[in-house]
């Protein structure tokens, strides 16, 4: 990854675009944002997002802030009015396969290799990822002040949840619906009392413990 070009320093008060007019006042785009959801979830796929803005998205913000109406409505937008967005699912079995920072980078170098569009700087939630064609910088918390960051976290988000959904009505005990498969009390116990299904990643403790009948 590269430290932005020189004269790109952005001021405090630059707003969740700064990034990108900075890159672009440089010759640096189009920008691409890219994000994951579910890296922290014992259950169900893990789910990568990139996204080239040009132009504002109303009510964007990392989709951890925003209520569930509020992120179903800037995917709307995002779909409708991004340069381009691309998706990528890497279900659990290939999570607990690959592990799952393997996994992680190989979702995002996807999502970035399957945008029609070629970035020209690319902007990373986190930790750097090498390889991907293009300058690019990895920022701490970028998903809250990068606006194609912040687009890249709510595509990611939004669409794991609606598999999640879809997952709660093929094994409705572990209530997906609600907990999205992260280990919370309520599916830590459905997981001790019925045990992991397809679906569970068996490279987690708490699930291997499911698995051979004692507590996490």
């Amino acid at each position: 990854m590269t430290r932005l070009a020189k004269g790109s320093t952005i001021r405090r008060d630059a707003g969740l675009y700064g990034f990108e007019r900075a890159l672009a006042r440089q010759g640096l785009h189009p920008v691409a944002g890219v994000d994951e959801a579910g890296r922290g979830a014992c259950a169900g796929p893990l789910v990568a997002a990139a996204v080239i803005l040009d132009r504002p998205i109303a009510g964007l913000a990392d989709s951890k802030l925003l209520t569930e109406k509020r992120r179903e409505a800037c995917f709307d937008l995002i779909i409708d009015r991004a340069v381009d967005v691309s998706v990528v699912v890497i279900p659990a079995a290939e999570c607990d396969r690959m592990g799952l920072h393997v996994a992680n980078i190989a979702a995002l170098r996807r999502a970035l290799a399957r945008l029609a569009v070629r970035p020209g700087y690319i902007l990373t939630d986190g930790f750097p990822v090498d390889g991907l064609g293009a300058p690019g910088l990895a920022m701490w918390k970028g998903d809250r002040v990068a606006a194609s960051i912040s687009a890249a976290s709510v595509i990611a988000k939004v669409t794991r949840d609606r598999m999640m959904l879809r997952l709660h009505e093929e094994h409705p005990v572990y209530d997906f619906a609600t907990h999205k498969g992260y280990s919370t009390p309520v599916h830590q116990r459905a997981l001790e009392l019925h045990g992991p299904c397809p679906e569970h990643r068996r490279r987690y403790v708490n699930v291997r413990a499911a698995m051979e009948g004692r507590p996490a």
